[in-house]
């Protein structure tokens, strides 16, 4: 599979998927399953994506046949398990059109990605007087790590706004950049709103300031294409359980020179060279960062996960997503007090909503009734909402198995909770 540079998501699409989609939901067995005596409609992807019978599978096969610690043994086991578990990193190097498997850091996922970042770059080179920037868009995982920092050290942290759409004001963040800026922290997709970032724009800018950009790639590498080289993100990172794939494992891609010249994070068995009582020297990247026992079986579930997704395509995967957007969209635009909040162009395939006189909450709980899974809150981004002026929304987003079908039971089941609440 060939990649390019990621670009927002065409709004065009076809009402007829560019796979075969029976087959496809054939690979997802909890798909099959009722709720309250429903058919289960799952549309909480992005907190969430579920998972294939080949990833699931990998589990049973590697606790059955060669569970065994990697690296430091030399058995038969351990060579079968490090081989895997190194198969996965050369997997997510190709994934992302990394140069190089070496700067690929596995971690418990993005949070844990970016807490790397801030404790380890963030401590050896931010000083009082320094500033961050991050979007209105954030997360809180790319939040509250900068704050708790900044915090200690004295450095400030400034905030790119938004549009009424949800889109970044590039001027404004044009402006922002200055001479003290150090790094630009920014998701790739927001997990809210679904806008898609003009992220190689904004390292471009970034650089010309002479400064680095971390990217939450969590919600973007299930929808598209990514190229870390093409971007030029210095630092990338996403969750193995967004992009159907395990819990507890995620990815950290740094410029080689970036995580060479980084200080441990963690300390423990793996990341050493040597050790005595005098002192200690450590591992080559990417080991250096990947203190103690890993995720082993995760780790190699992700690297099924990927070739499950590139299989399918994710240029395919990102066409049927705009269709069900759309036919969403159309949907929901009929219901009386209806509000879609996050309306920028080219956006993934995410609906964030309220409606006048009904709570998120209660619209959640009771289309679950109906078999719809939904998110309600303020899906760890509560500055955006605040700025919006709620304090939580319904959330639904798409993945490759829905279906046009799941859209329209969506759309009836809240019609009829809607007219219950009222």
């Amino acid at each position: 599979m060939s990649h390019t540079a990621a670009e927002p998501l065409s709004a065009a699409a076809s009402s007829k998927p560019p796979f075969d989609l029976t087959r496809l939901r054939g690979d997802f067995p909890v798909l099959e399953r009722q709720v309250h005596g429903k058919a289960l409609v799952y549309l909480d992807n992005a907190a969430t994506s579920q998972t294939p019978q080949p990833v699931i599978d990998v589990f049973n096969d590697y606790y059955s046949r060669y569970n065994a610690n990697i690296h430091r043994g030399l058995h038969t086991l351990a060579d079968e398990a490090t081989a895997a578990f190194e198969g996965t990193r050369e997997s997510v190097r190709g994934f992302l059109n990394a140069p190089d498997a070496r700067q690929v850091v596995f971690t418990r996922g993005t949070t844990e990605a970016i807490n790397l970042v801030a404790n380890s770059w963030g401590r050896a080179n931010l000083a009082p007087g320094d500033e961050v920037l991050v979007s209105m868009l954030e997360h809180h995982s790319n939040i509250v790590p900068w704050q708790l920092l900044a915090r200690e050290i004295g450095f400030t942290l400034r905030v790119i706004p938004v549009d009424d759409n949800g889109a970044l004001d590039m001027a404004a963040y044009r402006t922002l950049l200055n001479e003290r800026t150090r790094l630009v922290a920014v998701n790739h997709v927001s997990n809210a709103f679904g806008t898609v970032n003009p992220v190689a724009d904004m390292a471009a800018a970034a650089h010309r300031a002479g400064a680095l950009i971390l990217v939450d790639g969590a919600q973007a590498v299930p929808h598209q294409p990514v190229d870390v080289q093409a971007l030029d993100a210095d630092f990338y990172a996403f969750s193995g359980h967004k992009v159907y794939g395990p819990t507890g494992v995620g990815v950290l891609y740094g410029k080689r020179e970036l995580l060479e010249a980084m200080p441990p994070w963690q300390g423990g068995g793996e990341m050493i060279a040597t050790v005595s009582f005098a002192g200690s020297t450590f591992a080559e990247v990417p080991h250096k960062f990947e203190a103690g026992t890993p995720a082993i079986a995760e780790v190699i579930a992700l690297g099924r996960a990927l070739e499950w997704v590139q299989s399918v395509g994710l240029a395919a995967i990102g066409q049927w997503e705009q269709t069900l957007l759309a036919h969403a969209t159309s949907g929901l635009e009929e219901i009386d007090g209806m509000r879609i909040l996050g309306t920028a162009p080219g956006k993934a395939g995410v609906l964030s909503f309220v409606v006048d006189g009904a709570h998120a909450q209660d619209i959640g709980l009771l289309i679950d009734q109906l078999g719809v899974a939904i998110r309600t809150g303020h899906h760890c981004a509560q500055p955006l909402l605040h700025h919006f002026g709620v304090e939580a929304t319904c959330r639904a987003s798409f993945a490759a198995y829905n279906t046009l079908e799941e859209v329209d039971t969506l759309i009836a089941a809240l019609d009829r909770v809607i007219g219950m609440l009222r």
